[in-house]
């Protein structure tokens, strides 16, 4: 099993912040955010190597922060830096379009079961739960109770049957009716991942991942996984701050 990180976007929204380094770069309670994702997926058993996507602006910053990751810790049988090209907003390839890159330049990556996960999401909870429920999947998907209609706008709301699996999927719903989101965390098997080929060669959004899994769920069955705990999608200097103060009393 592999680890595809995203960290190839540009965060503006964060600027002056992300002007000269990238959010995932960013400290929260001490500690690059890249690292407490990778700290929730250390003690996932089969996990191989791991995959970090970024453009080109900050990959000298990545491939520096990966040399001194690598002396400090040696939980995974490799960490790559794989660099996208890109400069700025205006050349990105896109989310979707960073997974197809990577799948079509490393071999390994696609042949292999696969998590992605975005560098600028904070769990409180290591992540063994969710890859435990990926067994047998085809497809899993991360939720997370927002808790509130009006705040779900600004994610995807899902609706699921008995079983777990997705029934019906909306980005940025005008008018919700589940305050269940899916969030950026997914397990595919080796037997899905080509479709990202499939996705990217038919012209769809290669932007946010999600769109993915909404092209997804009516061809294959997606399973979900509630996240508990606590979950920041970094996209703010509001929620920034907000989890320096979560996660470091978490730290004590």
């Amino acid at each position: 099993m592999n680890v595809l990180i995203l960290a190839a976007g540009y965060a503006t929204r964060l600027y002056p912040l992300t002007l000269h380094k990238a959010k995932p770069l960013l400290e929260v309670a001490g500690k690059p955010m890249l690292e407490w994702v990778l700290d929730n997926l250390a003690p996932v058993p089969g996990i191989e190597n791991v995959y970090v996507v970024t453009n080109n602006k900050f990959v000298k910053d990545f491939k520096a922060w990966a040399e001194s990751y690598g002396q400090r810790e040696s939980r995974f049988t490799s960490l790559k830096i794989i660099d996208d090209g890109s400069t700025d907003d205006s050349d990105k390839l896109g989310a979707i379009g960073d997974i197809n890159l990577v799948l079509m330049r490393e071999e390994d990556a696609a042949k292999n079961d696969l998590i992605i996960v975005a560098g600028d999401n904070l769990f409180s909870e290591p992540l063994v739960d969710f890859v435990k429920s990926a067994q047998g999947c085809d497809a899993l998907l991360a939720t997370y109770d927002v808790g509130n209609l009006e705040a779900i706008k600004k994610y995807s709301s899902i609706t699921l049957d008995s079983g777990g699996f997705i029934t019906q999927f909306e980005e940025k719903p005008a008018e919700p009716t589940s305050t269940l989101t899916g969030i950026a965390l997914y397990y595919f098997s080796r037997e899905i991942v080509p479709l990202f080929r499939t996705y990217i060669a038919a012209g769809n959004n290669p932007d946010q991942p999600g769109r993915f899994i909404q092209w997804l769920y009516t061809r294959k069955p997606v399973k979900t996984h509630q996240i508990k705990g606590t979950w920041f999608d970094i996209g703010s200097k509001e929620t920034l701050e907000e989890a320096n103060e979560i996660f470091a009393k978490l730290k004590r």
